[in-house]
């Protein structure tokens, strides 16, 4: 009696962990079913996105006119040093936080559709769980008061950022990413259909990149106009 109990209960506990490791074939099941559900959210984020070019554009565009028309040349004879380059991170989040303003709803909806999936392979889930929690970061995010804090960097002397730069900028930066993320490890997943898919993301994400393209130029007019170089 006294051995019984504990010899009892690590039969159950093996017995209990046969049970819930998947075949192999139960295993590639899955892991096709999550990569056709992940593809599938993906692409109709990417289709949001892309029929919303036009007024994701516009956002950066916003932010360079108020910066213009509120506090033009604020950051003259400031330093070029590694707080400009924070400073200059902060701009880079406005303009992003700016442009995905219109798509939040889709992005939302992508983050729920992915958050229980899950693959045999523990690194291949990881990733695509670190990636959806950089996305519910940026969704977090509320756009920064540029002007307000490159005023505030200069009225101290261009001496110490402001605290709400320093914070935006710690959030931001890791948890910038572009959509569209596919790991290689999901292509021995793909069915003839889930190829097919990802064939036609691709051609969505062209679009994005050519928005990013002419969103350098935003970038460098936004910086100009605050007189701050990275």
């Amino acid at each position: 009696m006294g051995t019984r109990g504990p010899i009892c209960l690590l039969v159950a506990t093996l017995c209990l962990a046969m049970a819930s490791t998947p075949t192999p074939a139960l295993a590639s099941s899955g892991n096709a079913a999550s990569t056709q559900a992940y593809v599938q959210a993906g692409y109709a984020a990417l289709r949001v996105g892309v029929s919303r070019l036009a007024r994701s554009e516009a956002g950066p565009l916003h932010v360079l006119a108020q910066v213009q028309h509120e506090c033009p040349q604020v950051g003259a004879n400031s330093p070029q040093d590694d707080e400009s380059t924070q400073m200059s991170d902060e701009v880079i989040g406005a303009m992003v936080v700016s442009a995905i303003a219109p798509d939040l709803p889709a992005i939302r909806t992508f983050i729920h559709a992915v958050a229980g999936l899950r693959w045999s392979s523990g690194g291949l889930t990881h990733s695509i769980r670190a990636y959806t929690s950089d996305w519910k970061t940026l969704v977090s995010l509320s756009a920064p008061n540029l002007c307000g804090d490159v005023k505030a960097w200069g009225a101290d002397g261009f001496r110490a950022l402001p605290a709400s730069t320093v914070t935006f900028v710690a959030k931001f930066m890791p948890a910038w990413v572009a959509p569209g993320f596919l790991p290689a490890q999901l292509t021995r997943y793909e069915s003839s259909a889930t190829r097919a898919l990802v064939a036609r993301c691709n051609r969505l994400e062209q679009q994005l990149t050519e928005l990013e393209v002419r969103e350098v130029a935003h970038y460098n007019d936004i910086m100009n106009a605050l007189a701050i170089w990275p």
